[in-house]
């Protein structure tokens, strides 16, 4: 097909030009195969569809091909949309190109709009307490497996009598001579005797991979035992990536690619270097040693402590390997033909899936068995933690990223109910909160210091109260320059005709008289104004303000009108508050 061959030549170059993964390189191929396929089914004539030439119509055949994508996946797959989009990609450095001919009717798709909408798949939920639980109690009963499997390892070398040719190929003698370089994998192997002249101990040694011995296989099995008892296995290394995570809340690909100079251990924990690989960024992160002991036979996990196991049971592998810097999870594994073989972990390889591992321990999970709902746990519990404030949680992403991917539900039930609570509290702080009424028996002993300490005042400022240096018209004020109204440093802006809804203000015996001509200019208002204008505008005040006069006695009021007539007191507010509210 001559569409086929056009798109790739500009799938080489663009894999050239870019330098792309093997993985973008096998997705660009999966897409030409795909559009090619549904070419020949659905074109009478589709070796004559060309890219140059305007019949067959290429365009009108890739946009109902695009059209017809999503139908072949699951809904919601965002996998139809790239595919598309790498169609188009090839589509466009075509058209970049003077020497490489494009119809018009490709030019103008690729004007267009995307072929396929991306998809939005169902979200992962996280784990449930139990569940997370369970998984880091089954992740630290595996380390401790490996860590005794490999204490034996080192154990046998050291009873080792010496070189196999010598003293015999025991266990412990061609681990000796394998831990010391004296002997490879396929040299013990050809020098071993016939599977039907096995010792017991060669037999027993080659049932450790946990599989009948068969003869065809026997010495495979013995080279992969003896493997496992001097280096960690791909599978091995599930724990840790379940740990890390559990410990760290980040991604699978950042916890598995940590390498030896990615770890420094500093006073009270470790600083990791964490790489993700999709969204290319580097993030160096501290994690702190908890104060209490780590109880390994608990489901509790501590990312130092995990770090310094993981360092322990890959210390050989790590200088055996070949690899500069090595990276932390690295395996051995025996092949075919008895070649020993270092590889960082492979999850594509069946003991390092996570939903193989989760079904041998066990593990009855709800839901989607996949490891990135325990990133989304930890999530959770860090939200409950931090009492929902987003900022806090998305600390190893954008908040954009965390409101997509993370804000569903356990994790937006809390940011919602914080939401809500924090509105809830705020509204009634703004209804309990006001002035400090304060009596002429209270006002008498505001020198003793358990009142100062009881209100919050100084010896000075309880004075300044007492002397009338700090009143404000209507009420007295703590300190007229930290007014909640205005900024920090400024005298307030808003006394006295907001001091009854401010928690600044100390409503003394000598105020009376301004407050029930401040009472009286409440009634005035509330005559002319709406109900609902004069709640919106004065509703605080004038609640605060009959809360404070029902602690007065009636021959307090009484006195202080008649102070107002003799003295002919008028109310102290400033010119601006009668022109805005008079008019």
């Amino acid at each position: 097909m001559t569409l086929a061959t056009e798109l790739a030549d500009e799938w080489v170059g663009y894999a050239e030009f870019t330098r792309a993964k093997h993985s973008t390189v096998r997705d660009y191929r999966s897409a030409i195969t795909r559009l090619a396929a549904w070419i020949d089914e659905n074109c009478d004539v589709p070796e004559k569809v060309s890219l140059g030439e305007p019949e067959p119509d290429a365009a009108g055949l890739i946009r109902e091909w695009g059209r017809t994508l999503p139908s072949g996946f699951k809904p919601g797959s965002m996998r139809p949309s790239l595919l598309g989009e790498n169609i188009r990609t090839l589509l466009r450095l075509r058209a970049q190109r003077g020497d490489a001919p494009l119809t018009d009717s490709l030019r103008r798709l690729l004007d267009g709009p995307m072929w396929v909408p991306l998809g939005r798949p169902q979200e992962l939920d996280e784990f449930t307490r139990q569940e997370r639980n369970a998984l880091v109690r089954a992740a630290w009963a595996d380390v401790r497996s490996l860590e005794k499997r490999l204490a034996r390892g080192r154990a046998l070398i050291a009873a080792a009598d010496g070189h196999p040719k010598q003293f015999g190929y025991t266990t412990a003698n061609m681990l000796w001579a394998l831990s010391q370089g004296l002997m490879t994998m396929p040299e013990i192997g050809a020098a071993l005797p016939r599977f039907t002249e096995w010792p017991q101990e060669l037999v027993d040694l080659a049932r450790m991979r946990g599989t009948l011995v068969k003869p065809n296989t026997a010495v495979w099995q013995l080279r992969s035992s003896l493997a496992s008892l001097l280096y960690p296995r791909n599978g091995d290394f599930q724990a840790f990536r379940i740990l890390l995570m559990a410990a760290t809340g980040h991604a699978p690909e950042e916890v598995t690619g940590l390498g030896e100079d990615d770890v420094e251990f500093v006073s009270g924990g470790v600083h990791l270097t964490l790489t993700k690989m999709r969204a290319r960024r580097v993030r160096h992160r501290m994690f702190r040693d908890k104060e209490v002991a780590i109880h390994t036979e608990q489901s509790r996990v501590s990312a130092p402590e995990v770090m310094r196991r993981l360092l322990a049971v890959t210390e050989r592998v790590r200088a055996d390997c070949g690899m500069q810097p090595a990276p932390l999870f690295v395996s051995a594994s025996v092949q075919a033909k008895g070649n020993l073989r270092f590889l960082p972990f492979q999850t594509g390889n069946l003991d390092g899936r996570f939903g193989r591992w989760a079904a041998e321990h066990g593990l009855e999970v709800h839901g989607k068995l996949d490891i990135r709902r325990l990133r989304k746990t930890v999530k959770v519990e860090k939200a409950i933690a931090l009492g929902g404030r987003v900022s806090d949680v998305a600390d190893d992403h954008t908040e954009q990223t965390f409101w997509g991917h993370y804000a569903h539900g356990t994790t937006l039930n809390l940011i919602s109910g914080d939401t809500i609570t924090r509105a809830q509290r705020t509204w009634l702080d703004k209804a309990l909160v006001g002035p400090v009424v304060v009596d002429q028996q209270a006002e008498d002993k505001l020198e003793a210091p358990e009142a100062l300490e009881a209100i919050g005042l100084t010896r000075d400022a309880a004075e300044q109260l007492r002397s009338g240096a700090l009143n404000m018209g209507v009420t007295s004020c703590r300190d007229p320059f930290a007014s909640p109204y205005s900024r920090p440093g400024d005298l307030c802006a808003v006394a006295p005709l907001r001091c009854l809804e401010c928690r600044n203000a100390f409503i003394l015996p000598s105020n009376l008289p301004q407050l029930l001509l401040f009472s009286d200019y409440l009634d005035g208002l509330r005559h002319r104004l709406t109900p609902q204008h004069f709640h919106a505008l004065w509703g605080q005040s004038a609640a605060n303000l009959t809360a404070a006069l029902a602690e007065r006695s009636e021959a307090d009021i009484a006195n202080a009108r008649r102070r107002i007539d003799s003295q002919a007191l008028r109310l102290q507010l400033p010119l601006a508050a009668y022109t805005e509210f008079d008019q």
